[in-house]
């Protein structure tokens, strides 16, 4: 069997980063160790949950799953060393691409004003035979590539300026979690067990899922492990890379 090809390391040189994803939970299934990884070195990683998840758990109803899983976010970006974290309150499940998307994020950008822009995979699938991904996902993440350009471009969601809020065109890359597609990663071994912790302050909504036996460290542990032997370490977290500046390369 041939082997899969090496991982180039991420660009680490930067010092504000802001994570954009659907749901409570997205990160921490596979990516929070990295996270924490880039706190302990002393960067500044705000989180913008674009939905609470209120659909996500069928024995609660959206109220009180909003607040479950809202509490359990805190958690997770507690244990990893993040203390900046907003819900943008748009509905969970049925976010659409489309110009309405991107003026929230837009906004979100322009407040944090950061370098790097993290989302999750929004691939139409997990792998090229895995499971389908879900539609939140990639409106979410097709969405935020598109955000991060518009957030530059003063004529763009211009009635957002103003107070203090201004364009900001100084994001350098986006990055995808767990893509599939994906040639960088980043050793995660130092912080691979707060991952695992980060992923298990989301007990409400892992039993509503009705996975009985889950075990975090075990799940979190088969991908971490793969992405490892890429990178040359024990553990690694993979993303893809898209750099924002015309012409510069991923390495950029």
């Amino acid at each position: 069997m041939t082997p899969e090809p090496s991982l180039k390391p991420l660009n680490e040189d930067w010092q504000r980063a802001l994570v954009v994803v659907a749901h409570p939970d997205d990160m921490e299934f596979g990516s929070a160790a990295a996270v924490a990884r880039w706190t302990d070195q002393g960067k500044q990683v705000a989180y913008a949950m674009v939905t609470s998840g209120e659909a996500g758990i069928d024995s609660m109803a959206p109220d009180q799953a909003r607040s479950v899983r809202e509490a359990e976010q805190w958690e997770s970006c507690r244990i990893v060393g993040v203390d900046a974290v907003e819900f943008l309150g748009e509905p969970d499940g049925v976010l659409e691409y489309g110009v309405a998307l991107r003026r929230v994020i837009t906004a979100v950008v322009r407040r944090h004003r950061p370098e790097i822009v993290i989302t999750n995979n929004f691939d139409a699938r997990w792998g090229d035979d895995g499971p389908l991904n879900q539609a939140d996902h990639i409106a979410v993440g097709r969405a935020t590539l598109d955000a991060v350009r518009d957030a530059g471009n003063r004529w763009i969601f211009s009635d957002q300026l103003g107070d203090g809020l201004e364009p900001w065109g100084g994001v350098r890359q986006v990055w995808a979690a767990a893509a599939w597609q994906g040639q960088h990663g980043v050793d995660t071994t130092a912080t691979f067990q707060r991952g695992v912790d980060s992923l298990r302050a989301h007990q409400a909504y892992i039993d509503g899922l009705g996975w009985e036996g889950f075990d975090p460290a075990e799940f979190l542990e088969g991908f971490a492990r793969q992405v490892g032997s890429r990178l040359g370490c024990t553990f690694g977290a993979g993303f893809q890379v898209f750099s924002m500046a015309w012409g510069a390369s991923d390495a950029d």
